[in-house]
């Protein structure tokens, strides 16, 4: 009896072989290299995010302890600080990990005082710096798909929250 492959050459195999091959080289070239207009996108979101953690803090530090201003500042640089992380963290998934993987400021609150500091960073400032990182994170999430788009769409809308309802600068 004869085989039902017989009308199967060993060229066609052969070609179909070499096929595959080429395509699944192809796809695991594909799959690790990463693109660097990408990483430089959640790079410059990174570094976003730990400036407006440091300045967030800075504001804190300059309201009365116990003021709702302060809370909510101090809220803000821990989610900006919590956004810093989830950066490092796909960076460095993707092989492209950042010079520094610690977050550079801290979430802790500031010593109570008696008022603010003429000259220090306010409340208008950290919402100023939020509306652009919102702007910048929604920009680049339109840009991205998967995961990263979710992460960049999260911090937008995190940081456009912060702004409009934790600080109240919806202007």
């Amino acid at each position: 009896m004869p085989s039902a492959h017989a009308d199967i050459s060993r060229r066609r195999v052969l070609l179909s072989a070499a096929a595959l091959a080429l395509l699944s080289t192809t796809a695991a070239a594909c799959g690790t290299s990463t693109p660097q207009p990408e990483v430089d996108g959640l790079t410059a979101q990174l570094d976003r995010a730990r400036a407006d953690a440091a300045l967030a803090t800075a504001a804190a530090a300059a309201q009365p302890g116990r003021a709702p201003a302060n809370r909510a500042l101090n809220a803000v640089a821990a989610d900006r600080n919590a956004h810093a992380e989830a950066l490092v963290n796909e960076l460095t998934r993707m092989g492209a990990a950042p010079l520094s993987t610690a977050t550079s400021t801290s979430t802790a609150t500031p010593t109570p005082d008696s008022g603010t500091h003429p000259g220090s960073p306010g409340v208008d400032d950290v919402v100023g710096a939020l509306k652009e990182s919102a702007e910048r994170a929604g920009r680049l999430a339109a840009t991205l798909s998967g995961y990263r788009a979710g992460l960049l769409g999260s911090i937008a809308a995190s940081c456009t929250a912060a702004y409009t309802v934790a600080l109240g600068g919806a202007q």
